[in-house]
């Protein structure tokens, strides 16, 4: 008995820890076509850098990724040059944002021990009138997405998409570049 609690304290432990962790999602798709071994420097696609900003993009904020963009690709081992015709590969983004909101709905006896609590049955037996409020949360949030694009010069053609997406905290509101670089190095760790 003492075994089976054990396992069931850890799996409820992992459960409420993956629960709680607002990590980025971040995901790639890679054109096959164009083998990306021999690329050595890269440029910029656009002398703006990113590829149709909002109308309401933060200008400092911008800087920011730019930079972080620069400095993933060149701890990759990459060399950032000026020229972009010179360049093995070119690269652009895009950010943006959306507010969101979830809604949570439960039986009002959820929180009292998974449903079984009192009142699960109407308190009238098992074919009795079964007549049961429900807890309704309602959350706003904010869900920001970068992603990051890599063009092959030569052929011109795009070679690799990456791509993230979180939900916003007050944590990375007070300390965006935090925020950014990290977000930014799992997507460019995730080219090759």
């Amino acid at each position: 008995m003492g075994q089976i609690r054990k396992v069931m304290i850890f799996v409820l432990s992992v459960f409420v820890v993956g629960c709680a962790t607002n990590a980025a999602k971040v995901d790639f798709d890679r054109n096959t076509e164009i083998e990306t071994i021999h690329y050595k420097t890269f440029a910029w696609l656009t002398k703006g850098k990113i590829m149709a900003p909002p109308a309401d993009i933060n200008p400092v904020m911008k800087v920011r990724v730019d930079d972080a963009i620069e400095e993933a690709f060149i701890a990759k081992g990459y060399k950032l040059i000026d020229d972009p015709e010179q360049a093995d590969f070119t690269i652009s983004y895009t950010v943006g944002s959306r507010d969101k909101i979830k809604v949570n709905s439960y039986p009002a006896t959820y929180n009292t021990g998974f449903g079984w609590g009192r009142g699960y049955y109407g308190g009238r037996g098992y074919y009795g009138s079964v007549h049961m409020g429900t807890e309704t949360s309602v959350r706003q949030y904010t869900e920001g997405k970068l992603a990051i694009d890599v063009y092959d010069v030569k052929t011109h053609q795009p070679v690799w998409h990456g791509w993230a997406t979180k939900r916003l905290t007050s944590d990375d509101k007070e300390t965006p570049s935090v925020a950014i670089r990290d977000i930014v190095s799992q997507v460019v760790n995730s080219f090759n």
